[in-house]
């Protein structure tokens, strides 16, 4: 019979004591004799002193090795609380034992004190002595390397960044020219202008005394009158007037101060730093011959971006300045021929720039003028280490710009960290609002009727209508714009799995109206430039809020008007509360469905945590009975007791078993297909494709996770939901056998 330990009140000691190795610990199957020696006789009230918390690592040991050892030698049981700044040590034995193991802690305890304080030679690139288990051992230790003066280290990267850019030009950044107009408007002027024009906010970010706030420019003669050849390329392209966005940024940025922008898209953020950079280019005390490299860079987070700004680049060309995209996907051999020619501007990715600064194909100590184009894309996009390594080469006294479309608190930390004594400018709000140009439409429905509702949409379309569908998978993409093409319908895909050339392929057949349908992920929300985009079609929600406005954001610009129309299902209930208040914000209709949507995941947020009190002392309303048709109401324990698996499938999918299609499916099969059927609706999967043969059953489904596959073999029957083992697979299957449509799912 396996020994057993005696139960026992103490705290179980746990938090700081030895290995995890051990029988009972975390790597042992729990089933073996414990480490620890049970003390049996009288019980004692535990040896309790205190002991700093630098010294926990040096009780413990490696591994646990050293309390091991005192826990073994001694008898005792010893546990190790850690506080704020010392741990409570808790010794269990007898007298004689805890006061042994006391002992021994001390021994360790002064013998690491003296190697702090010990004036040590030993090289820090040698190495280490072995430190011994045995406490007993007073001769080996290992030495511990001084501490690190950490005031001394940022002395020292102070010094060396001086020494690092002593030897650079010098750089000139205020080229601002008040015109008598811009100078003669009073405050009451410029308060009452900047309220008509989409409530502009503006604000001194500079620490101590503020700066007074450049006036707004109405005319483009007031910013750029002394620049003929750039007024003359804004006559050609026939702007009227400036958009409120650039009326306010360029006094701003011409005067050299670092900008902060946000702004809806679509508001002419990206000639607004892009025209007071190529005055500061082009009037630098060094002429462009006698750089090194590039003077003016612009990070973008995608390629699509990056080529809308090189295409602005190449339209406004001043004094011959020359401009080269730089992205991954495209040709990098070319890419650094481009560079090595010479140019002054550098539109960028930060993966494929960071790839050809580590290889010293481009030098960026020449940047003076520098440009972190949707920022708050960028760090979604994870490239915020990419960006700080690029960044460490660019000249600490250049001019920075920043746009964003939104204003969180990561964003703020990047202008922290990047930006000096910055100005903020932004248009409308910093609550996250749509282009108040576009009529939002949302739809509830279910995940069933999405095609139907899709077809009638684009059914009623006109001749010049021009459509940009999001999805939210590349699957749904090619699926969508396959069935669409196979009805005849002229549609293009794009997305992140096409070549870069079959992407750009379909981009310009857009812009050119060839095809009136481009269906996207969100690779294409941000910088897709389309000025006739009339409808904008949400056919899965996107997975925030921001990205949702960004979407919406791609109709309604350049003044015209545009439609969004959005599907939402359960899946995105999450985001009801959110979607209420933007489209509250743009003084649009919201749909009662909605509503009701946010109200049941309110009182599913409740149910889930009840401990957590609700903020209103109002009595919760009546649950409201659910609309979504695909929502199965039997609890997940009653569904799988069910005994008759045949009769689930007859009561939930009689389209199915009427089918002549499936009239050879053998009785087996259909008690398979039941019970998988069965299965999913528990687990909340949405069925996309299913294969049946003989006696098996295989099917393709979806959820929250992503896209699986259940495969049912001959020893597979109703109630075995240990034996479904699910496979990713993101592919379609290939299998034969007749395929299981959605519309024939009628539950």
């Amino acid at each position: 019979m396996a020994w057993a330990p005696e139960k026992r009140e103490e705290p179980n000691p746990r938090d700081f004591r030895a290995g995890r190795d051990d029988r009972g610990g975390r790597g042992g199957s729990g089933r073996g004799r414990s480490c620890y020696v049970e003390v049996f006789g009288p019980r004692e009230p535990p040896l309790c002193f205190k002991l700093n918390n630098n010294m926990i690592g040096v009780v413990i040991g490696r591994g646990g090795s050293k309390i091991k050892d005192i826990q073994s030698t001694t008898s005792t049981k010893i546990q190790i609380m850690k506080g704020d700044s010392e741990a409570e040590v808790k010794i269990f034995g007898t007298k004689d034992m805890k006061a042994k193991a006391k002992a021994a802690i001390e021994t360790l305890v002064k013998k690491q004190e003296r190697s702090y304080t010990s004036e040590s030679s030993v090289d820090n690139a040698g190495p280490q002595p072995f430190v011994g288990r045995d406490f007993h051992t007073d001769t080996t230790g290992r030495q511990v390397q001084p501490l690190i003066e950490w005031d001394q280290v940022r002395a020292e990267v102070v010094e060396w960044e001086k020494r690092k850019w002593a030897d650079l030009p010098p750089i000139q950044k205020n080229f601002y020219v008040e015109s008598k107009t811009t100078r003669s408007m009073s405050r009451v002027q410029v308060d009452m202008w900047r309220k008509e024009n989409f409530d502009i906010m503006c604000d001194d970010l500079k620490d101590g005394e503020k700066r007074p706030i450049p006036n707004p420019i109405c005319k483009f003669e007031d910013a750029f009158q002394p620049y003929p050849e750039l007024m003359k390329n804004i006559r050609r392209a026939g702007f009227q007037n400036p958009t409120p966005i650039q009326s306010q940024a360029w006094p701003i940025i011409l005067q050299g101060i670092d900008l902060i922008g946000v702004a809806q898209t679509g508001t002419g953020k990206t000639l607004s730093y892009l025209m007071p950079g190529f005055i500061h280019l082009n009037n630098q005390p060094v002429s462009r011959e006698e750089r090194n490299g590039p003077g003016m860079l612009v990070l973008a987070p995608t390629r699509e971006l990056a080529l809308q700004v090189e295409a602005e680049c190449s339209k406004y060309s001043y004094k011959g300045l020359k401009s080269v995209c730089i992205y991954g996907g495209g040709n990098r051999d070319q890419q650094i021929r481009d560079i090595t020619k010479g140019v002054d501007i550098i539109i960028a990715t930060p993966g494929r720039l960071n790839d050809l600064q580590m290889n010293k194909f481009v030098t960026l100590q020449s940047v003076t003028y520098l440009v972190l184009d949707e920022a708050d894309k960028m760090l979604d996009l994870g490239f915020e280490h990419q960006i700080m390594k690029i960044l460490l080469d660019v000249r600490p006294d250049r001019q920075t710009i920043m746009t964003s479309a939104t204003w969180p608190d990561t964003i703020r930390q990047l202008a922290q960290s990047y930006l000096k004594e910055p100005m903020i400018v932004y248009v409308g709000t910093l609550d996250l609002v749509a282009v108040n140009t576009v009529k939002q439409i949302v739809i509830v429905t279910t995940e069933e009727e999405k095609r139907s509702l899709i077809q009638e949409f684009l059914e009623s379309l006109s001749p010049q209508d021009k459509v940009l569908i999001f999805v939210s998978r590349k699957l749904v993409a090619d699926d969508l714009s396959s069935d669409l093409g196979i009805q005849g319908i002229p549609v293009q895909s794009l997305h992140g799995d096409r070549e870069q050339h079959d992407r750009e392929q379909a981009l310009e057949d857009f812009k050119i109206g060839q095809v009136k349908i481009l269906i996207a992920t969100d690779l294409a929300s941000r910088g897709l430039d389309v000025n006739d985009v009339t409808h904008v079609y949400n056919y899965d929600f996107p997975r925030n809020i921001e990205e949702y406005v960004h979407r919406v954001g791609r109709t309604g610009r350049a003044g015209r008007t545009g439609i969004s129309i959005t599907l939402m299902t359960q899946n995105d209930w999450k985001i009801a509360t959110e979607l209420i208040k933007i489209l509250q914000r743009a003084n649009q209709s919201v749909p009662k469905d909605l509503i009701t949507m946010a109200e049941q995941y309110k009182l599913h947020k409740q149910k889930k945590d009840p401990g957590r009190k609700s903020k209103s002392r109002e009595k919760p309303k009546k649950k409201q009975k659910n609309f979504f048709k695909n929502k199965v109401k039997t609890d997940q324990m009653t569904l799988l007791k069910e005994a008759n698996a045949t009769a689930v499938l007859n009561k939930r999918i009689p389209v199915l078993l009427k089918n002549p299609n499936y009239s050879y499916i053998t009785e087996a099969c259909k008690d398979k297909l039941s019970f998988l059927l069965l299965y999913m609706v528990v687990s909340r999967h949405e069925v996309l494709t299913g294969i049946l043969d003989e006696d098996e059953v295989h099917l393709k489904t979806t959820n929250a996770l992503g896209v699986m596959e259940y495969s049912c073999g001959k020893h597979l029957g109703p109630g075995c939901a240990s034996e479904i083992k699910p496979v990713w697979q993101p592919r379609s299957l290939r299998r034969g056998g007749p395929q299981i449509s959605v519309r024939e799912r009628t539950y």
